[in-house]
């Protein structure tokens, strides 16, 4: 039994990695393989901060919030674990801020201590009336990706470094199933209108530590920036994300503070194919985020990234049957995460599993374990 996983980012690797947890006792013929174009660190998932945050609303989209929540139970089952500093896995509180009252989040009992600001807190933040504060999580994919890769090399999983050109290709290789994470590039497998590039730029700051090393003692010197561009500023302890209700999701300035960098942003361009940075769109994050807090004026900008999140009205997570030559094979498609993909990937990843159980039973390839009772 052969399955391909197109996709290498957050998506495609926990997907994966569910399949084969779940599946290899029980199908020792299951055969995991993983294409992509581009692996870590040149994902989209690479570029994100990492901040476990569903958007505002879930539209109605209950399914998404059950996803979410189950991988924020999943994450905090790991916090405690030897393994949350390899994954880059950290409790982390912030505040959420607005210009005027907006109903409470599908997420708020999901998050740990959620309550509204006090008058107080909101003098803090000139020109915000109202908000939110809590504790979620931060998964740094810097981390996260090579430690996916490695759980699925460990376990046999084989990884090939190539653009697949179409389904029909990786049937005619042999494939059984092909599971179709390829994030906003799943329109060049399938016509899907409903799929749109949502493009983001982010700036990364680090503090300047050259005036606060020990007398006698020269500064180390500084580790290569990451793939995105990052601020490191100590003095920013959490996360600070406003809204602006009328120009829409992340079109206003945010800060999250992360293990080496802070990440600055609050760029969202729908239908923007462009992954070049933009100098105006620089100016716009840097001079809002200072703004917002001042104190990162102080702060020395060491890394520039943009890319594009794929932003879809609700998450396209589904079986289909398709015709190859005189028999039929399968396809999961599991992508349009938006921006929240590291939010919801592990509650996905499960669903995705639980699809290709079904295709097994009907293959009689898998059976329930038996028992004992």
């Amino acid at each position: 039994m052969r399955v391909a996983v197109i996709g290498a980012g957050v998506i495609g690797l926990s997907t994966a990695l569910c399949i084969h947890e779940r599946f290899q006792p029980l199908v020792p013929c299951l055969q995991l393989e993983v294409y992509a174009d581009r692996f870590t660190p040149h994902t989209t998932s690479d570029g994100a901060a990492g901040l476990w945050q569903p958007y505002l609303s879930d539209h109605g989209e209950l399914q998404e919030t059950l996803w979410n929540k189950e991988t924020f139970d999943h994450l905090l089952g790991y916090l405690g674990s030897p393994e949350a500093k390899e994954m880059g896995l950290f409790l982390i509180s912030g505040y959420n801020l607005f210009t005027r009252p907006v109903p409470d989040p599908s997420w708020k009992n999901i998050v740990l201590g959620f309550r509204n600001l006090t008058p107080k807190e909101l003098e803090l933040f000139p020109g915000y009336s109202y908000g939110w504060f809590n504790t979620a999580l931060m998964l740094e994919c810097r981390s996260y990706l090579p430690w996916l890769s490695n759980r699925l090399a460990q376990r046999g999983v084989k990884f090939f470094h190539k653009k697949v050109g179409s389904f029909q290709e990786m049937f005619a290789q042999g494939m059984d199933v092909v599971i179709n994470c390829t994030g906003v590039r799943a329109g060049e497998l399938q016509p899907d209108p409903a799929l749109q590039p949502a493009r983001g730029q982010v700036l990364k700051v680090r503090l300047c530590l050259h005036h606060i090393h020990p007398p006698g003692r020269a500064p180390r010197s500084p580790s290569p920036p990451a793939f995105l561009p990052q601020v490191q500023a100590p003095w920013v302890k959490h996360f600070v994300i406003t809204h602006d209700m009328d120009s829409g999701i992340y079109n206003s300035p945010y800060v999250i503070p992360g293990s080496e960098f802070t990440v600055l942003g609050g760029i969202f361009q729908q239908g923007n194919w462009n992954e070049e940075n933009s100098a105006q769109d620089h100016k716009t994050i840097w001079e809002r985020c200072c703004k917002l807090l001042p104190s990162l004026q102080k702060a020395k900008i060491v890394e520039e990234w943009s890319g594009l999140r794929p932003a879809r009205p609700r998450v396209r997570l589904e079986r289909e049957t398709l015709r190859h030559g005189h028999s039929q094979a399968e396809v999961i498609h599991n992508y349009g995460h938006g921006g929240f993909g590291i939010t919801i990937h592990w509650g996905c990843a499960m669903a995705a599993a639980r699809l290709l159980g079904s295709i097994l039973q009907e293959k009689q390839l898998a059976r329930p374990p038996q028992s004992h009772l």
